[in-house]
């Protein structure tokens, strides 16, 4: 069937935006080859009718309500099959984050279905839907069709744009599943809030990004420190292992698997400079690398190089720049 599945993360009463992208990414595309965007939900008695039915407003025509631990990859694996053996779904997809590819990827496994990651446009091709990702450094583009009765499509974070639509209102059905042995072993423990979501690092004027480099997820608060003390249009950005480590909100990915930037001044303190971060920020204006390593691969492309003790160096830097603006 042409009908295409999302999973819909939510915390608070409020969902995800990387989960409403996917909703309203699945409507657009579902409607293109004849079929409808259902979304599955999975939580407690905080999914209520009117919170689930509201995703009809990004375009699903039909909430499928799952009680069970949310936030975890397993009982949603387990949920998504059954609604997909229940009704047929032709595609699964998802806005990304590493939940997503859990999921993605175990829904893959389980369905025995192609996946593809790190998906930036999804297109009707034929009756059918057509994923596209980047490949070899974002220079090529890969095309992907999917054979069987189920593909999998995970986005890149951010891919999917959020569209909402006037009075939309989704049918909501409660989904009877049977959690295997195994899903329901894990529980959550604690869970963060991410820390910078909203802020545009795409449109920064000025970027301080953060690696390895920075030792710890408390150290980033240099780097903030440093931002703050540029003022105006200035963010905090980091690579894709420190964001994998949970230093920082996937929000703030730059790199291949992130997100790509031009900054007039781009601040990289602790960051190796490994060709995937590279595609993401060589077409900032003004590229300065702090790092101890003397061969560090950042400085063959930086136009300023400091090698030293990041955390001795920017808080001389943040003084100094609040000296020279007066405050």
């Amino acid at each position: 069937m042409p009908d295409v599945l999302t999973y819909v993360l939510h915390f608070e009463g409020a969902f995800n935006k990387n989960s409403l992208g996917a909703v309203s990414e699945g409507a657009a595309r579902a409607e293109e080859i004849g079929g409808q965007c259902h979304a599955l939900v999975l939580g407690g008695d905080d999914l209520t009718d009117e919170l689930c039915s509201s995703l009809g407003a990004y375009g699903a025509t039909k909430v499928f309500r799952a009680r069970g631990p949310e936030g975890l990859a397993q009982p949603v694996i387990d949920a998504m099959a059954k609604a997909i053996d229940d009704q047929g779904h032709g595609y699964a997809l998802f806005g990304g984050g590493l939940l997503g590819f859990e999921i993605g990827a175990g829904l893959a496994a389980r369905k025995q279905a192609g996946v593809t990651m790190e998906v930036t446009s999804v297109r009707a091709e034929d009756g059918k839907l057509v994923a596209e990702r980047p490949i070899l450094q974002d220079s090529q583009i890969s095309v992907s069709r999917y054979r069987g009765d189920l593909g999998i499509i995970i986005g890149r974070i951010n891919a999917f744009e959020v569209v909402s639509r006037d009075g939309g209102s989704a049918e909501v059905v409660d989904l009877d599943i049977e959690y295997s042995s195994w899903s329901t072993q894990a529980s959550m423990v604690q869970r963060g809030e991410q820390r910078g979501a909203d802020v545009d690092i795409e449109g920064a004027d000025v970027l301080v990004a953060g690696g390895r480099g920075l030792g710890q997820a408390e150290n980033f608060k240099l780097a903030e420190d440093l931002a703050s003390a540029f003022g105006g249009n200035t963010a905090v950005a980091a690579t894709r292992a420190v964001v994998d480590a949970g230093w920082y909100p996937y929000a703030a990915q730059i790199g291949q698997t992130g997100k790509t930037v031009a900054p007039k001044l781009y601040l990289a303190a602790g960051i190796s400079g490994a060709i995937q971060h590279k595609v993401g920020m060589q077409s900032s204006e003004n590229i300065v690398a702090i790092n101890k390593d003397a061969n560090a691969p950042i400085f063959e492309f930086s136009d300023l190089g400091i090698v030293g003790d990041l955390n001795k160096i920017l808080p001389k830097l943040t003084e100094a720049i609040k000296d020279r603006k007066g405050s």
